[in-house]
Order: C-alpha cells, then structure tokens, then sequence
C-alpha cells in the first residue's frame, strides 16, 4: 500500500498499545499536513494485529483525500468493505469525501445512492463536490432531493451553493442563494458572509460585496474577512481601493498573513503599479511572508506584469525549491515580453530540473511564438504537445491555430484544425480569426456560416472575427448583416472593438457622416480606438471637417500620444494645407510629443534581432545596411523602368 523507500520511518513512529492512541497519532498526522505518515501509522498499527475501529476509517479516509490519490483511496476502501464498519455512516461519508477529493465524482456518488441512511454532513459533502465542478444540475437535483428527505441545509450547504455561483459567474444565481441564505438565518454566520463577499466581486458587482462586507459585525470580521474583500477588489483591478483597505484593516488592528500579501500583490497588474508593488514587496519582507512559496511566485508574476522582468529574474532565482507555478510565472513574464530566447532557454532549463512544462507552460510559448511571428520554433512546440500527448488538449490546440495564423502559416493552422477530433466555438473562432487575419475572407465568413449551421452558438470573440473579415474585405452589406445577426438574433451587446470594426467599415467605404452617426448613438463612451478609425478614415477620404473633430476627441483621451498629431498632419497634406501641417508640427514640439520609431524583429538563426529606425548601433549594422542599399539598388532599377516603360506607352 505505502512506498517501500518511506518504510524506514516507520521505526521512528511510537509504540502504541491501544486503538485509541493509535487512532489519536493518526488523526493528528491527517490534520497537521502529513497524509503519508498518517497512511504508514494505519499500516504499522495492521501490523501488530490490532484491528481499526469506526474512529479509524475516517482519519485515513481524510488522509487519502488530502493525497488525492486514487489508489490509496481504493485500498483503504477495500480494508472498510472487510471491516464490520462498512455501514457506519461517519465511515461511508468520509468515504463518499475521500473519493470527491480524488476527483471521481462517479464513484462517490456511487458510494452515496447506497448508503441506507444520510445525515447533513453526507449531502453537503457530495453537493459540494459537484458544486466545485460547476454541475449546477446535479447540484440542483441533490437539493431538491435533500429536501424531499426532510434534511434542512446549513451553512456548509450554503457556501457550497455560493462557490457555484462564483465558479459560474453566474450574478443571478449568486443572488438567488443570497436570499436563500438569509432566508433560512444562516446570513450572521462570517463565514458565510465572507463567501458572499468574494462570489459579487467575482461576478463584477462590487457593491454587493462592500454592503456585505460593511454588514459584518466589526468584532467578527476576521483576517479572512478582509482578505475576501482585499481579492475582490484585486479581481476587480481596484488598486486604490485596495489600498485604502488595506490601511483601514492595520488601523483596525488586524495582522495581515499571506493570503492578504496575495491579494495585494495581485492588485498591482500594471506599469504605473510598480512602485505599490515593491511597497507590497517590502512589506511583506517585514510581516515574514517572502518564505511562502506562493507570495514568491505573486512577486514574480507581479514584476513581469509591470513590465520589471529583472526584478522578476531575480526573485525567481532566489526561489529554493521551485514548482511548475514558478516556472511558470518566470517563463510568462518573459513571454509577453517577447522575450523568445529567454523564455525558450527557461523552457529548456524547467525539462533539465525533471519538472514536466504543464498546459500553462505551452499556451506562454505558443503564444509568445505568434507574437515574434517564429514559425519554427512555434512548430517545434507543436511537436513537443505530440510527443508528450498534450496535443488532444482543446485549449492546446486552439492555441496552435492561433499561432499558426499569426505566424502567417495558414496552411498548418487549417491541417491542426481538420484533424482535431473536439472542435469547441473558441476553435471556430480562431480558425476564423486565422483566416481573416491572412486575407482569406471569403474562407472566414464561410466558415463562419458553417459554424450557424451545425448549431453551434458563436460568442462575442467570433463576432468580432467575422466583422474583422467583412472589414477588411470591405463588405459593409455583410458587416450590417454579421452586426444585426449579434444583437438583434444572438442578444449578444457589441463592445468597443465591435464598433471600432463597424465604424472602420463604414470609413472604408467613405461614409464618414454615416460613421459619426454611428458612433453617436453609441450605449458608452467611444474610446481611443474609435475616434483613430475615423480619423484614419477620413485622411484616406481628404474629409478635413470631421477629421478636425475626430482629432479633437482623440487628444481629449490621449493628450500625449503622436498618432493623432501625425494622421491629422498627414490629412492636412493631402489636400495641400501646408500651413496647417506646420502648425501642427509646432504643436507638438510645444506640447512635448514624440513619435516612437518603428521597430521589426527578425529571426535568425534561432535567435530574435530587434530593428529599429535609423539605429545603427547593431555589431554588424554597416554590413546590413550595404546590403539593404543592394536589395534596394534593383528594385529602384527596376521601378525606374517600370516608369519608363509607361511613359513610352503612353506616347
């Protein structure tokens, strides 16, 4: 039953002469984090014949659920079945638990229809398990049928019900279980209460969690009930309410713990958060919390995300005893930086240590793969997932189209997409967004209406490709149509980019007044983007009035950015306003405005070069640039003949 090389720490384990020492020894192994002593104290104690009683069973059966191990829980059920405790109901709810824990919903269920009498503990335990797989049918059945057997819910039962509620994002039902809740006067339990606090921040609605949150009686709010509050903000991305928080709980004189770190760390998500994040940092330097391997993992993540990787390097270096999360973070963190190298060398070294790069792991490497455009080293990802048997993974998969397309190889993106078995919407939809990222539009959009066909509903994401398509393609009639089919068939709300697509086709085809309306009647506010794809528009349609406006409600959002300064400068050149355009050009100098230069990366040779405009600091800048003057001597050659050739026509 137990690994042979832990069996020389049997002999340092007590000699215990009665059941219910041994009992006692095992049961505090179980709670204090030590399943496999616990497991090796069951089978010592089978070894001096003396026999488990019905105390016994469950201590081992929590031990086992702690393991999540399949096959210790199937030989600890065997031992019960011989057992004459195989009826008791404590003995079987801790089996129906054991088995939860070890994710076979199957067999616990299984274990629960045939056990002849159930007290509350025995539903909760099975209605949670289904719960936190988000089977909300199951879970319903269970709690009809509790009902129907007479057994009145508790707050265990309510706080599973809630964390179904949060896993679903489900507002609705979060609420529903909220009145339940307070209906059968478990709502003064802070425990409940805290579960509510974190199930309305994670569907959006943080003014239910603060009321709930303020509703909590001041001497019975503990450090978990501000942690509830502190990670919805987080979730949220509330950083200045997180802080506030955060000083009211010291004030309140509650001592933070990691979990309070946590939540503060993943507040700090952007650029301009890095100093409240080194804050953080120190912070939790002081309270001892930088020991925690998750805190050390948050503080990696935290450091890539507000774009300090070197700090995130050093960090993870200073992790002793690293898992996949660490890895993870680290290789992440390089990942959106578009770091390849780096992170293909991390990859590398996580293989080297005997770690196994997990799903995570693969969606940072295809996904920094389609960022760089490295087709090679995104194929050889994608043999990686065949050879290690991820590759039946949807989500992998999907990622591989995803990469393909952005790596131009459409080809491989359409071969990974005919062979996959499971194709999900999110499939679809990257097969479409492939398609019309590479100008196959007509493929896009028939794909699209293929996908309608076979009854599959498409999301907001899948909108969103097929007005890009349409967009693209120039096909306003199909966009209105794609548009109307969203709102009007599907009741799906368009967001932001869904208007700048519409508001961009319409400026295609220069309906630029029409556009304007458009974006006029818009449900919120238009955003940078919107504005851009008029003003765009109307440089490429000389319509210099509307331009003027767009431009104007552009610097209203983005007073410092160059591109409406650069687009305008260039409208007022089109039509010849050469004042204008000098004007222009002053004002930016006035304002401090500066246009960032262009860059291009190229790979070569495995490794990823950055170019950029007018740079010339590269090692062998001066051989490049002879041999750009090269390449570009036969094409201006061959323009120049080209001109000629037209001219003499022309005559």
């Amino acid at each position: 039953m137990v690994k042979s090389n832990l069996a020389p720490f049997l002999n340092h384990f007590p000699n215990l002469s009665t059941i219910s020492l041994w009992n006692s020894s095992i049961r505090d192994a179980a709670n204090q984090g030590h399943p496999h002593k616990a497991l090796l104290l069951f089978r010592q104690m089978k070894q001096t014949h003396l026999q488990p009683n019905n105390l016994t069973f469950p201590f081992v059966a929590k031990a086992c659920a702690k393991l999540s191990d399949l096959i210790y829980s199937q030989i600890i059920h065997t031992h019960i079945a011989k057992s004459p405790f195989q009826s008791d109901i404590y003995v079987q709810t801790a089996l129906v638990d054991m088995y939860v824990k070890c994710g076979r919903l199957d067999y616990a269920h299984n274990l629960f229809e045939k056990m002849p009498d159930r007290d509350l503990t025995a539903w909760n335990v099975m209605l949670v398990g289904f719960a936190h797989l988000g089977l909300i049918d199951k879970v319903a059945i269970l709690l009809y049928q509790m009902r129907l057997d007479g057994i009145f819910p508790d707050s265990v039962t309510i706080i599973g019900l809630t964390q179904l509620g949060s896993g679903l994002e489900d507002l609705k039902l979060v609420n529903a279980i909220h009145c339940f809740g307070i209906r059968i006067g478990v709502d003064g339990d802070v425990s409940v209460a805290n579960t509510w606090v974190s199930a309305y921040a994670k569907c959006g609605d943080l003014g239910m969690a603060e009321m709930v949150f303020g509703g909590i009686d001041l001497g019975l709010r503990t450090v978990i009930s501000w942690n509830s509050m502190l990670s919805g903000y987080a979730y949220c991305e509330e950083s200045v309410k997180v802080a506030g928080l955060y000083k009211l709980m010291l004030f309140d004189g509650i001592r933070p713990d990691a979990s309070t770190i946590l939540s503060l760390l993943c507040s700090c998500v952007r650029t301009d958060a890095l100093y409240h994040g080194k804050v953080i940092h120190c912070h939790g330097v002081r309270l001892g919390c930088v020991f925690n391997v998750s805190v050390l993992n948050t503080l990696i993540s935290m450091y890539s995300k507000c774009g300090d990787i070197e700090s995130a390097r050093c960090v993870f270096d200073s992790v002793r005893h690293r898992n996949c999360v660490s890895w993870n973070a680290i290789i992440g963190g390089y990942a959106e930086k578009g770091d390849l190298d780096e992170a293909l060398a991390l990859f590398r070294c996580m293989e080297a240590t005997g770690l196994k790069p997990d799903i995570v792991t693969l969606l940072y490497m295809i996904s920094c793969c389609g960022q760089t455009g490295s087709l090679e080293v995104g194929r050889w990802i994608n043999n990686y997932t065949i050879s290690n048997s991820q590759i039946d993974n949807v989500t992998v998969c999907n990622a591989l189209i995803e990469m393909y397309a952005k790596c131009g190889s459409i080809r491989d993106a359409w071969e990974l997409f005919c062979t996959m078995q499971e194709k999900t919407v999110v499939s679809w939809t990257s097969m479409i967004s492939g398609c019309a990222l590479n100008g196959e539009f007509k493929e896009a959009l028939d794909l699209f209406y293929l996908m309608l066909e076979l009854g599959l509903k498409p999301n907001h994401i899948t909108f969103l490709a097929v007005l890009q398509a349409c967009n693209h393609a120039g096909l306003l009639e199909k966009g209105w149509e794609c548009f109307d089919l969203m709102t009007k068939v599907h009741r799906i709300n368009p967001g932001l980019d869904h208007y700048s697509c519409m508001v961009d086709l319409l400026g295609r085809k220069g309906k630029l007044e029409e556009a304007l309306k458009f974006i006029e009647k818009m449900p919120f506010k238009p955003d940078a983007g919107i504005w851009g794809a008029l003003l765009s528009a109307c440089k490429n349609h000389h319509n210099v009035e509307i331009g003027e406006y767009a431009t104007y409600r552009l610097l209203e959002l983005e007073s410092e950015a160059a591109a409406p300064y650069v687009e305008m400068a260039n409208l007022y050149a089109s039509v010849g306003r050469w004042d204008r355009v000098a004007g222009i050009r002053k004002l930016m100098k006035a304002n401090q405005v500066t246009k960032s230069a262009g860059q291009s990366l190229v790979q070569v040779n495995g490794k990823i070069r950055k170019f950029t405009v007018e740079d010339r600091s590269h090692t062998e800048g001066q051989l490049i640039y002879d041999m750009l003057d090269a390449l570009a001597l036969p094409l201006k050659e061959e323009k120049y003949s080209s001109v000629v050739e037209e001219l003499t026509d022309n005559q």
